[in-house]
Formats: C-alpha cells, structure tokens, sequence
C-alpha cells in the first residue's frame, strides 16, 4: 500500500493487523485467499440475480446470500479498523472507500423505509462489483501495471487529444458533406459517427450516403488501424521498464562498471567482483584465513 498503516496496539490487535494487512506469513495467506473466494462469489451473486430469469425462480436465496455476504464485509471492515491505530487513514484510501461503497447500499434498505421500491437503491447495490478492484492488493504485479500506466499518463493523455481532434476534424466535415437524412444531424452526432468508424465498430446506425462521405469513411478506418496500437506501444514499453527496474539494480559494478546486476546478485556478471562495498568478500575472507 501506498499509505503507512500501523497496528494499534501490542496483543490480539496486532496479530490481526500481520494477518489482515500483510501477506508473508500463513495466516495472512489464507486470509487473503479466503477473501478473494468471497468477493468472486458477491460479485457472481450480483450477476446472476440480475439475469432475469434466475433472479424470479431464485431471488430469495440471492436475497439471503446477499445479506450474508453484507454481514461478513461488515465484520471484516469493522476488524479491519479495530486492530488500526488510526483507522481513517484507510477509511480515506481507495480501499477503504470501496470497502465502505461495498456494504452500504445494502444497509441503506434498512434505515429508509420503503427503500425496496427505490430503483437508484438497486442500483447503488450494484456498486459492489467494484470490490473486485481489491484483488489488484493482492496481486504483485497490479503494482508495476499502475507504476507503468502513471509513467504513461502524460504520453496517453496526448495521443487522446490528438485523436479527439481527429475526431473533431472528420466530424465537421461529414456535417458538411453529408444531409440529415443519413444521420449527420449535428456535429456531436458526427463525432459519434467518427469514433465508431475509428475505432471499426461500425454500428450502422449513421451511414454516409455520398461517395466523398464513404471515401472520407474509408480514411478514418484506416486511420482508426493506424493509430491503434499507439497507445498499447507506449503502455508495454513503460510496463517493460517497470519491470527491468523491479528485477535489476542500477548500481555500478565498482570492478569493471556493469550496472546490469539482478537486486539479489552478490557478483558481477562480468568480472566476478564483490558487489557489495559494505561488507566483505567471503572469497577474500577464505583466502586470508588460508595464507594464514
């Protein structure tokens, strides 16, 4: 985590914090894996009640299973803060806010009367899918993915400028080119149209009618090929640092120069020298304590 977390106090709220918060011991471990279990199941009770013809022949067990599920993420945000010595700086992270967001619909149907007919409550209760966000805690690699997307932001954000200008360009000029009657009824109509034929949907709802319409249609598919892969070149080049820079050292090999060592090299790659200046070389120890 990205935030400092610290255990409240010595004891049982201590052990539940390395089991709850951290990840190396057994325990912690099989917390881990039992949570990630009942969020894929909340997620997949959510799903399956909203298909219509499972949520009539099943909606009351979903019913009992969703409260159940409410129950347990209620007992185990509430240990959650208990065994924190300062529980609103998690209650203020991402986490803690997608914790919250994860079980209040459901205990909002008990404080408003009549909230069952309320079609934003159903809505709101939905929001729990976005507790599957929480697996990206578990996972080691979720953090050079977000470490590459940040170092990406800036080049990402401008090549969505450019091609909203694109977009913005070839929507005027369908306006101009093209009647009404075909769909080009303004220009936001016609940036729709753009950005469905950039990115080679192609919905058929809007259509150019003209032959300089359809020649025009036929640039921005390619152009839509074109321009692409333009992002995910920028996203894998920044992913593949993030991992060099994970896996490899950039200090200096203080023998021949090499600073292309892996974190838990003890040698130089090249020359064999002793990597770490602080402590000694056990070659050179071995060997003084044999000319001895």
């Amino acid at each position: 985590m990205s935030f400092h977390l610290a255990p409240g106090a010595e004891g049982i709220r201590t052990r539940l914090f390395h089991i709850i918060f951290e990840s190396d011991t057994p325990g912690a471990k099989a917390f881990d894996i039992a949570l990630i279990i009942a969020i894929l199941m909340s997620v997949a009770v959510i799903l399956l009640d909203s298909v219509e013809a499972y949520s009539e022949r099943y909606g009351q067990y979903f019913f009992y299973v969703e409260w159940a599920f409410t129950l347990l993420f209620s007992v185990e945000l509430a240990v959650r803060i208990y065994c924190l010595e300062r529980p609103t700086i998690y209650l203020k992270s991402f986490y803690g806010i997608v914790d919250l967001i994860a079980i209040i619909p459901t205990w909002l149907v008990l404080l408003v009367p009549g909230a069952h007919g309320l079609v934003m409550v159903r809505i709101l209760r939905v929001l729990r899918i976005f507790r599957i966000l929480r697996l990206m805690e578990f996972i080691g690699e979720g953090r050079l993915l977000l470490d590459a997307l940040k170092r990406s932001l800036r080049q990402i954000l401008l090549f969505f400028s450019s091609v909203l200008m694109v977009v913005m360009l070839f929507a005027a000029l369908m306006y101009t080119i093209e009647s009404p009657e075909s769909g080009f009824t303004s220009i936001p109509m016609s940036m729709y149209w753009a950005i469905v034929s950039m990115t080679t949907v192609g919905y058929g709802d809007i259509v150019p009618a003209t032959s300089l319409g359809k020649a025009i249609t036929m640039v921005l598919m390619l152009l839509g090929y074109s321009i692409i892969a333009v992002p995910t070149g920028v996203f894998s080049a920044q992913v593949i640092r993030s991992i060099r820079e994970d896996r490899y050292s950039e200090e200096a090999c203080p023998g021949c120069g090499h600073d292309r060592h892996e974190k838990r090299a003890r040698y130089c790659l090249r020359c064999g020298t002793w990597l770490d200046e602080e402590s000694e070389d056990p070659r050179q120890h071995k060997k003084d304590k044999s000319q001895s």
